[in-house]
């Protein structure tokens, strides 16, 4: 594992985790929905979303391997079929309106494995994602060769039109009751609407009127691919047509290793509404030139071309020093679509050469840094805290509704909190409102430690604010609690005393702080005030209502403080 992570960072990637699926599951569901999930371990690896080559098992280890130089980078051929015999796709003037382009390939005589073909869907599923942008400028395709026949059409019919069996369905609906089947579909729905309001819906179907897919949402069930299929017939429709040529690059340059002839890709010839034809895949190869002082210069190192050149090929760009080691000549290969300018290749350079090998220079500007204000006296008041016998604790930014609202018994809406839209589990939905929860659930999990349990931390909560650019503002506040046998607000008034001692500001109505007897959803009635200063509220203190105590699993009286520090800045 230590292993593998350092190759990976060698590599200009990130092990980000080494889990199963049981963890993942329990994380997110919790335990009880676990039960039975694999223990199988898996490497959970951050790519950058440029790398389009690395989204799959066979992407990744080819490029390890050329990175590690145990291969060299194998060589991508397109297959060009005698005339009449290639597979060929029609595009109608129909599609115009909602997908106009579409470009088709071909893997032939291929061998798929269980672990191979979910590796082949999983790579459409991330592509999908990523550049074909939720499916909304490429959907791919993928079909079973031998159960159609072409030429194929990509045309656009009535909703009322088309009628086929969708992919894993048992009967066959009209286009308009797929709407209707996928809407409750938790996977699908997010594509309807990328056509559910045109007037016609696009479709691919053979010569005998078979259905292939209605992009962007179903395949039919007649052509879906499994372990067995030998020939796959590779659709990609889009409205953008460089995109597609890229995701149709990436999907047989992966996966044409396992082709009889490893890394060869039979070309299918697209027809075009005016007539024109264009063979796909492209699988361009194209030359660049670089000077070597100018990657030298950009890194900050001093290489001989040769040893550039070297670099550059083990990162998967062929490359080879020209006219008297004045230029490299670098050949970008099919599956790297983000080489799109100079700066691209001194990064891979300087990937290769690794970043921890480039000497650290003083920088030639020259710049006097300031600490920020509100950072400084956040600074202060975190050591002063500690001298005062309270132990800090930094705590989550998010938490879940319950959290912030219910368990402080307050409704959500009365908070102002700033949720998250697709939450990935049930602990971060929203943004903290306050600090006071983060640490009742800190002391909930160190219920075994000696009492009394003094805490503080001073961090940014964020509420709602529409007058701001962004709908939301930041706030630095400064929470402390005690828990004890006794509920101890004589121990947190008077750590208010110190905070307002430290700050020099006097015990006075006109010009310094003080506090009056108010009531808070969270406090104790009669044992809670608030804290004004600067002529304004800035937070309340007070022993902790029972209920608020059962809600974080507590047992013992708990008092405590928050307040917003930035007024004393």
């Amino acid at each position: 594992d230590e292993e593998f992570n350092e190759l990976c960072f060698e590599f200009g990637l990130e092990l980000d985790e080494i889990t199963s699926e049981k963890d993942i599951i329990s994380k997110e569901k919790g335990e009880e929905k676990a039960k039975g999930a694999s223990d199988t371990i898996l490497y959970k690896i951050d790519v950058p979303a440029n790398r389009y080559d690395l989204l799959c098992l066979e992407g990744l280890v080819r490029g390890l391997q050329v990175f590690k130089e145990r291969i060299n980078l194998p060589r991508y051929e397109k297959i060009i079929p005698a005339p009449g015999e290639g597979q060929r796709l029609i595009i109608t003037e129909k599609t115009v309106q909602v997908r106009p382009h579409a470009v088709a390939a071909v893997l032939r005589n291929i061998t798929f494995t269980k672990e191979r073909y979910d590796s082949f869907i999983d790579l459409q599923e991330k592509l999908h994602q990523n550049i074909c942008r939720r499916r909304a400028l490429v959907a791919i395709g993928t079909h079973d060769l031998d159960t159609i026949s072409g030429p194929f059409t990509f045309t656009a019919k009535a909703p009322s039109e088309i009628k086929f069996k969708p992919l894993n369905q048992s009967q066959e609906y009209t286009a308009s009751q797929m709407m209707d089947l996928y809407r409750t579909d938790s996977h699908l729905r997010h594509y309807l609407h990328l056509i559910e309001h045109k007037p016609l819906y696009p479709v691919i179907h053979d010569s005998n009127g078979v259905v292939l897919s209605m992009p962007p949402i179903i395949n039919g069930d007649h052509t879906k691919i499994s372990v067995n299929t030998k020939n796959v017939f590779i659709e990609c429709t889009g409205t953008d047509i460089t995109k597609a040529k890229i995701v149709l690059d990436i999907i047989v340059t992966m996966f044409s290793e396992y082709c009889e002839k490893p890394f060869s890709v039979e070309a299918a010839e697209v027809v075009y509404p005016n007539g024109k034809t264009h063979i796909y895949p492209e699988l361009a190869y194209r030359k660049e030139k670089v000077k070597p002082e100018l990657i030298n210069k950009k890194i900050g190192i001093s290489e001989t071309p040769s040893s550039l050149a070297k670099l550059l090929t083990r990162m998967c760009l062929k490359s080879h020093v020209t006219g008297n080691g004045n230029n490299i000549e670098i050949e970008i290969p099919p599956t790297r679509a983000d080489i799109i300018h100079a700066c691209d290749i001194v990064e891979d350079a300087a990937i290769a050469y690794g970043y921890n090998n480039i000497q650290m220079t003083i920088p030639k500007t020259y710049t006097i840094a300031n600490q920020l204000p509100l950072n400084k006296l956040t600074e202060l008041l975190r050591l002063d805290l500690a001298a005062a016998g309270f132990t800090e604790a930094l705590t989550f930014a998010l938490c879940s509704q319950e959290d912030v609202a219910d368990k402080l018994g307050m409704d959500i809406s009365a908070t102002k909190a700033v949720r998250i839209a697709n939450p990935k589990t049930a602990e971060f939905q929203v943004a903290r409102t306050t600090l006071l929860p983060g640490l009742l659930k800190t002391i909930a999990a160190n219920r075994k430690m000696p009492l009394p349990l003094k805490l503080f931390e001073i961090s940014d909560i964020v509420v709602k604010d529409p007058n701001t650019d962004v709908g939301a503002r930041n706030y630095r506040h400064f929470c402390a609690v005690y828990y004890n046998k006794s509920p101890g607000f004589e121990i947190i008034h008077g750590l208010l005393d110190r905070v307002m001692q430290l700050l020099e500001v006097p015990p006075n109505e006109e010009n310094g702080y003080m506090i009056k007897a108010a009531e808070g959803s969270a406090f104790f009635p009669g044992r809670c005030a608030e804290i004004f200063a600067k002529g304004q509220s800035i937070g309340k203190l007070g022993v902790l209502h029972p209920n608020v105590i059962t809600n974080f699993e507590l047992t013992m009286p708990c008092s405590a403080l928050e307040i917003n520090i930035e007024p004393f800045v």
